[in-house]
């Protein structure tokens, strides 16, 4: 998985938009999980309310127990290209949190 600078992400006045410095590619990574995951939370009630797995073209049982890494693996897609614009105040709220602990 391509780890992507979030200084480009962040737009100017945003609380981490001094972040230019060195990209700690581990936070980087988590604050972009983290926004998959809540992307994943959103999409996944889309794909709960329409059974199409018993349907005439539907994949039956082996549909249903897959259709959870469907919605994960879209939503992981969704965040690499740009997402909700989640992760650049995550991973700066990270941060924060870990100069705090020091």
């Amino acid at each position: 998985m391509k780890v992507a600078a979030p200084a480009a992400a962040i737009p100017a006045g945003a609380p981490g938009a001094s972040v230019t410095a060195a990209v700690d590619p581990h936070v980087w990574k988590a604050a972009q999980d983290f926004e998959a995951m809540a992307i994943g939370q959103m999409l996944e009630p889309m794909f709960s309310t329409v059974d199409t797995s018993q349907g005439e073209f539907g994949g039956g049982a082996g549909e249903q127990n897959f259709k959870p890494m469907l919605v994960t693996e879209m939503a992981k897609a969704v965040e690499q290209r740009g997402g909700l614009g989640l992760a650049a105040p995550v991973y700066a709220q990270m941060l924060k949190m870990q100069e705090k602990a020091k």
